[in-house]
């Protein structure tokens, strides 16, 4: 399957960046677009805002009634090492304010690797009635003089996602920066 990947830009209606019919507007003509390519389902990851979701969401869903195709919506919010997404909402808040939208999947993607997102899962898998994701780094990055090194291996990564596979019952799961082809592979063969 192919997902279209809908990130979150730079700019944060809640922090007042951009508007949120703007905003909306803009995710609309990209998930059209995207629609018309042929994809199998909107991801929209690394989430920070929940407005910024929330537009989203709706421009998702605007353009399949425009083009008479309706797909899955699969959302992942960033949690922050803190416990929360960068403007401060928490896990629970996410679940309350995005399922109610008629999203499919609601998980986890970037910011930290698998370690980091064992307990907002865990919310997750006890309290979603939808399906739960997790898309993590390869560990957290460690700055080298080099740039950014992710230190979890294909095998370290796998065994962590697949013993989420099974205690957490996810849906879908993958990886983010730091990962490779060979993390994902490993990762695919497991589950």
């Amino acid at each position: 399957w192919v997902l279209g990947s809908v990130g979150p830009g730079t700019k944060l209606p809640s922090l007042g960046h951009i508007g949120f019919r703007e905003l909306r507007a803009a995710y609309g003509v990209q998930v059209e677009a995207m629609l018309s390519g042929g994809i199998d389902a909107v991801q929209i990851e690394t989430c920070q805002d929940l407005l910024q979701v929330k537009a989203a969401v709706q421009g998702a869903k605007r353009a399949m009634a425009k083009v008479g195709r309706d797909v899955p919506v699969l959302v992942n919010v960033s949690i922050e090492t803190n416990g929360t997404m960068l403007l401060g909402s928490e896990i629970g808040a996410a679940l309350a304010a995005l399922e109610p939208l008629g999203i499919d999947v609601l998980g986890l993607n970037c910011s930290t690797g698998p370690a980091e997102m064992s307990e907002h899962l865990r919310h997750l898998s006890r309290f979603a009635r939808i399906g739960v994701g997790c898309m993590p780094n390869a560990g957290l990055p460690e700055l080298t003089a080099d740039g950014a090194r992710y230190p979890l291996g294909p095998e370290g990564f796998t065994a962590a996602m697949a013993g989420y596979t099974a205690e957490f019952g996810l849906s879908v799961v993958g990886g983010c920066c730091g990962t490779t082809p060979e993390h994902i592979r490993q990762l695919a063969e497991a589950v």
